[in-house]
C-alpha cells in the first residue's frame, strides 16, 4: 500500500519537527512556508558583519541524558554543535549599582542573596530549596505521549513520576515572580526579584526550573545563533526525504465532506498563487488565529475557541533594538536588566526597566574586537499597528533606537553611540510580517500563573467537526518555547500514526 501524505503549514520548529517525524514514520510530507528561511520565530538575521539573534536565550535539552535532549538528537540539532553553558541567567541592577545575580547554583545564589538581605533569609532559603528539588524534575513528563493516546496505565505511571514533585509544584506553580518579590523586606530585592527570570509574570516554578536545568547543564545556548539551529533541523528533514516549499503562503485549508458522514475532513491547501495541493492529512504549525479564522474561515469553531481568541489571553509582543558595536564587550555580563527610578517613555509607554544582552559569548556573531548588543522590551502591538504604513512608523523606530543608545551611552557603556556601526529595529509588526504570528507574539500565549494550568493540562490540537487536521506549535502550547513546540510537532505525528494503526517510531542520525 502506498504511504499516506501529510501537508504541513509552516516551516518553524514545530513544522520542521512534524516533517521529520512524519518522514521517519513512512509518510510523504511537504512543508509550505511563507518566508524564504526555515525556523519561523527561531531565527537570526545578518546586518553587515553582525548577526542579531531573535530567539534562543537558553535551550532545554542541551545536556546528554537530560529532558528534551533525545528529541534534539532525533532531529539532528545537537550532533556536533557546541553549546555555551552560563553559570548565571542574568543580572538585575538598580540605579545605585546594587546587583542581583541570578546564579544557577542554588548554594551560590542563596549565599549571594543573603548578603544582599540577611533579613530575608527564610524566603531566600525556600526559593533555593525549590531549585534543588526541581533539578530532578522532568519537564517532558506531560508531553512524552499525546494526551489523547494516554491510557489509564500511562496516567498512573506519570502520576508516580510526578508524585515526588507535587509539593514544590503546588508551592511555586501558582505564584508569579512579581507576587513572590512583593514578599521581600529589602526594597531592592522587592524590585529586583520580579525581573530575575526576565519577565515579572512568569510562574516561579518555571523560573526555578530554568535555573535548575542550567545548573544541570541542560539549558545552554547554541553557538551560531537560532537560525543555524533551525537550519540543522531543516537539513535533517531534507535528508529524510521531505520537501520544503519556500515563499509559498497558504491561503486556504481545503475541506470536503467526510465519507464517513461525520462532519468534514481536511484534504489539502490552496496557496495564494491559486495552486492546489492535496494530502491525506494537514498539520497547521502556523499562526493559530490565522489557521482557524482565515485559512478555515471560522467554520470550525465553538465557544471554547472563540473565547481563546477573544483577546483576553496574554500575549508577548516585543520590540528589539540591535546594535553592532565597534568595541569588545567580552568582559561585560551577558544579560542585564537595568531598573530605573525615573521612567523612560518608549513607544508611548513609561518604562522602569531596560533589558540588555551582550552576545560576546558567541564569537560567531560579530567580527573580532566587536560586539552584538540587543535591547528587548515588551510593547503594545496596537501602538505600532496604528502608525504602520506611514512615515511616522519609521520615525518612531529610529526614535526608539536613539533612546536606547542614549541610555546605554549615559548609563552603561560611555561613548558607545560613537562606536555603533549598525542599528536594527524589530517591532511586533516585523515579527507579524515575517512569521504571520498574531500581533507579532513571540511565544504564542504568554506563560503566566493564569495560563500555567493550561500548559500542564494541554490545549486541544483538533477542531470541532473537522477530521484529519491537527494543530501544532506555540498556539496550542502556552508559553511556546523551542523544545515544547518541537514536541508538539512530534506528538501530531504520533496521533496520526495511532489513527492509521501504525507504531510510532523514531530514528537518530
Amino acid at each position: 500500500m502506498p504511504s499516506k501524505s501529510i501537508i504541513i503549514v509552516g516551516g518553524g520548529i514545530a513544522g520542521l519537527a512534524a516533517g521529520c517525524y512524519g518522514q521517519m514514520n513512512g509518510y510523504r510530507t511537504q512543508i509550505f512556508e511563507m518566508h524564504y528561511l526555515p525556523g519561523g520565530l527561531c531565527t537570526a538575521w545578518e546586518r553587515g558583519p553582525y548577526v542579531f539573534d531573535g530567539c534562543i536565550h537558553y535551550l532545554f535539552g542541551t545536556g546528554p541524558g537530560q529532558p528534551f535532549h533525545q528529541v534534539w538528537a532525533e532531529l539532528g540539532a545537537v550532533q556536533g554543535r557546541r553549546f555555551i553553558q552560563h553559570d548565571e541567567l542574568m543580572r538585575v541592577v538598580d540605579p545605585d549599582g546594587r546587583t542581583l545575580i541570578a546564579y544557577c547554583d542554588p548554594d551560590r545564589l542563596e549565599s549571594h542573596m543573603k548578603q544582599l538581605s540577611p533579613a530575608d533569609g527564610k524566603l531566600i532559603e525556600a526559593m533555593c530549596q525549590g531549585i534543588r528539588q526541581l533539578r530532578r524534575f522532568d519537564m517532558t513528563l506531560t508531553q512524552q505521549k499525546p494526551k489523547p493516546l494516554m491510557t489509564a496505565q500511562d496516567w498512573g505511571a506519570m502520576g508516580r513520576q510526578v508524585l515526588p514533585f507535587i509539593a514544590p509544584m503546588a508551592r511555586w506553580a501558582r505564584i508569579s515572580a512579581r507576587d513572590f518579590a512583593a514578599r521581600f523586606k529589602d526594597p531592592f530585592l522587592r524590585r529586583a526579584v520580579a525581573y530575575m527570570f526576565s519577565w515579572p509574570d512568569i510562574p516561579m516554578m518555571v523560573g526555578l526550573s530554568l535555573l535548575a536545568y542550567m545548573q544541570n547543564g541542560n539549558a545552554g545556548v547554541p553557538v551560531g545563533a537560532s537560525l543555524e539551529f533551525a537550519r540543522a533541523i531543516e537539513r535533517r528533514y531534507l535528508e529524510l526525504g521531505g520537501q520544503i516549499h519556500y515563499r509559498s503562503q497558504v491561503e486556504k485549508i481545503l475541506v470536503e465532506d467526510d465519507p464517513s458522514g461525520r462532519g468534514k475532513r481536511a484534504v489539502g491547501v490552496r496557496l495564494y498563487d491559486d495552486s492546489i495541493h492535496r494530502a491525506d492529512y494537514v498539520i497547521s504549525a502556523a499562526d493559530g488565529r490565522g489557521t482557524i479564522f482565515d485559512m478555515l474561515g471560522g467554520e470550525f469553531v465553538d465557544r471554547y475557541l472563540k473565547r481563546t481568541y477573544d483577546g483576553h489571553m496574554p500575549l508577548h509582543s516585543q520590540v528589539q533594538i540591535s546594535l553592532g558595536v565597534n568595541r569588545d564587550l567580552t568582559g561585560e555580563p551577558h544579560w542585564v536588566t537595568y531598573l530605573l527610578n525615573e521612567p523612560i517613555t518608549i513607544a508611548g509607554e513609561d518604562r522602569y526597566d531596560i533589558g540588555v544582552k551582550n552576545y560576546c559569548f558567541d564569537p560567531s556573531l560579530a567580527p573580532p574586537g566587536k560586539s552584538a548588543v540587543i535591547a528587548m522590551m515588551t510593547t503594545h502591538y496596537g501602538y505600532w499597528q496604528r502608525i504602520y504604513g506611514r512615515k511616522l512608523y519609521d520615525t518612531e523606530q529610529t526614535q526608539v533606537s536613539d533612546i536606547i543608545q542614549d541610555f546605554l551611552d549615559k548609563n552603561i557603556y560611555p561613548g558607545i553611540s560613537a562606536d555603533t556601526e549598525v542599528v536594527d529595529e524589530a517591532t511586533p509588526l516585523s515579527y507579524e510580517r515575517y512569521t504571520g504570528n498574531w500581533q507579532g507574539s513571540s511565544c504564542g500565549w504568554l506563560l503566566t500563573k493564569q495560563t500555567m494550568p493550561t500548559m500542564i493540562q494541554g490545549m486541544r490540537k483538533t477542531l470541532p467537526g473537522l477530521r484529519n487536521l491537527y494543530l501544532a506549535g506555540q498556539w496550542v502550547e502556552p508559553g511556546g518555547s523551542v523544545p515544547v513546540v518541537a514536541m508538539s510537532g512530534r506528538n501530531a505525528i504520533h496521533v496520526i500514526c495511532h489513527q492509521d494503526g501504525l507504531p510510532f517510531v523514531t530514528t537518530t542520525p
